[in-house]
């Protein structure tokens, strides 16, 4: 069994594994300073219906909790932003889009998580990475479906011959 390992991480990951875990390590450190900081869960779902309230007269975006903090909500939402595009710039080689996938499938697939973070009442990152590490039953089952439809339409989307 340990022969298969390597074969498995250096198909799976074939530029390694050290800016993943990185990566993840820095995904905690925040959600736990803003945690730590606030109180408050840092889903990004939530995140961007906050910043929603500045342009929104909708009661949803314009919950007392939300519109107080959201100003720091709104740095938050921009650094993701940012953060995508000092990688592109830096280390993604200077090209704006250095995906294989077109644009309008990112689009679509914007769309379809955003219904699944109104369904699931919260997104990945929320559930994933606050609601699996505080326990929640919730967010568990949430994760659980979130992985077995991505495997499923991947597996779907091969079988069809689809390709970026």
């Amino acid at each position: 069994m340990s022969g298969l390992t390597p074969l498995l991480v250096d198909s799976l990951f074939p530029n390694g594994v050290a800016h993943y875990a990185l990566g993840g390590l820095l995904i905690g450190l925040g959600t736990a300073i803003i945690y730590l900081g606030t109180g408050i869960i840092a889903g990004a779902s939530t995140f961007l219906e906050t910043t929603l309230s500045y342009v929104s007269d909708l009661p949803r975006f314009n919950k007392a909790k939300y519109v107080a903090s959201r100003n720091w909500r709104v740095v938050f939402t921009l650094s993701i932003v940012a953060g995508a595009a000092i990688y592109t710039l830096t280390l993604g080689g200077g090209e704006w889009w250095v995906s294989e996938v077109q644009p309008w499938r990112f689009a679509v697939g914007g769309v379809l998580v955003g219904i699944g973070t109104r369904v699931g009442k919260g997104c990945t990152s929320g559930h994933g990475v606050c609601g699996v590490g505080s326990r929640s039953r919730t967010s568990f089952v949430n994760v659980a479906t979130f992985m077995l439809v991505a495997i499923g339409v991947a597996q779907l989307l091969q079988a069809l011959g689809v390709s970026p």
